[in-house]
């Protein structure tokens, strides 16, 4: 895992259940996307990326997290819609 506050955390872990009463991926996702965050988060779905969770704090925008396919990395959706397979934020290990 990387250290200094760059992008830690372990892919196979089940995001389920960290927060008591709050789904890792809620019911309407593209509630939380712009529109060049949603035309990604579909070019991506084709190539079988898929949204792990969405980071939902409080007074901050959210941040969306897509997994690839085999589950073996991690992105950052960003607000203009690049992926980020090098985000510069700190995720908690499952």
């Amino acid at each position: 895992m990387a250290k200094n506050n760059v992008f830690c955390w372990q892919v196979g872990g089940d995001m389920e259940g960290k927060r008591k009463g709050i789904k890792p991926v809620p019911g309407d996702p593209l509630k939380y996307m712009n529109e060049a965050q949603i035309f990604m988060y579909r070019r991506m779905q084709a190539y079988g990326w898929h949204l792990k969770f969405i980071r939902r704090p409080l007074f901050q925008r959210p941040v969306c997290v897509m997994t690839d396919p085999k589950k073996t990395a991690l992105a950052v959706l960003e607000e203009d819609g690049i992926l980020n397979k090098r985000p510069d934020i700190q995720l908690r290990s499952a």
